[in-house]
């Protein structure tokens, strides 16, 4: 059986990365919950950790932000604290927390863990606390693909679309929004995201298939890229 890949570039020298990018979500994350000096935040499934070490920097939070990953990256932040560590024996401690972020990371669950994951994260929720959750817009999406990695997206948003129900279904009382970032690229650094399998769908094709799709891309797109990023908002309040 061939070895599953995991997801490790997905916040390294992308648009997901950069400080535009950082600091537009991090003004949308303020739409929707009070930071101050005093909040405790969660993070799961956090890579690098740039968001709440953006985070950090500006609010000087007494608790200092908690990341948890089951992949650790050499380059982590360092003024979060950070644990490699599964999410829900993570949540299974007793530690409440004021924003529990889960971006781009419950796609990853099956229906089981997801429901487990949703109940655990309620549970340690303080007052007026909120969970957001971020996955990709799966109608229209706008992410440049070559053809199988169209198929395997594709593929994948229909299981984020059932997802949303169990979601919906755990949750009840939840709001929906959208995150929107205009992305401009070059197609060469383009080209190097997909070679280093920044997304999901990339991680279980083979060299020849992801080299012939970057062929396709080549083919496609002109040197600059421009594009709308467009995550969906879920938004639960204790």
């Amino acid at each position: 059986m061939k070895k599953s890949r995991k997801l490790r570039n997905w916040d390294n020298k992308t648009w997901l990365s950069s400080k535009s990018y950082i600091s537009e979500f991090n003004k949308f994350l303020k739409t929707k919950i009070n930071l101050n000096k005093n909040s405790k935040i969660l993070d799961v499934g956090c890579g690098r950790a740039n968001i709440i070490s953006a985070l950090q920097k500006k609010y000087k939070f007494k608790n200092n932000p908690v990341g948890i990953d089951v992949v650790a990256n050499k380059n982590v932040k360092k003024n979060i604290i950070f644990k490699k560590i599964d999410a829900l024996k993570y949540l299974k401690k007793k530690r409440k927390y004021d924003l529990i972020l889960i971006k781009q990371t419950i796609h990853f669950f099956t229906k089981t863990k997801s429901n487990n994951l949703l109940n655990l994260a309620k549970k340690r929720l303080n007052p007026n606390g909120k969970i957001l959750i971020f996955s990709l817009k799966t109608k229209n999406n706008r992410i440049p693909c070559f053809k199988k990695m169209r198929k395997n997206l594709e593929k994948s948003l229909k299981r984020d679309e059932n997802l949303f129900k169990i979601i919906k279904k755990n949750l009840k009382k939840i709001s929906y929004t959208n995150f929107n970032y205009k992305v401009n690229i070059s197609k060469q650094k383009y080209v190097r995201m997909i070679r280093e399998r920044y997304i999901s769908c990339l991680l279980n094709m083979s060299n020849k298939e992801i080299n012939l799709g970057i062929s396709e891309i080549k083919l496609k797109y002109k040197n600059q890229i421009k594009f709308t990023d467009t995550l969906k908002c879920i938004s639960y309040k204790k």
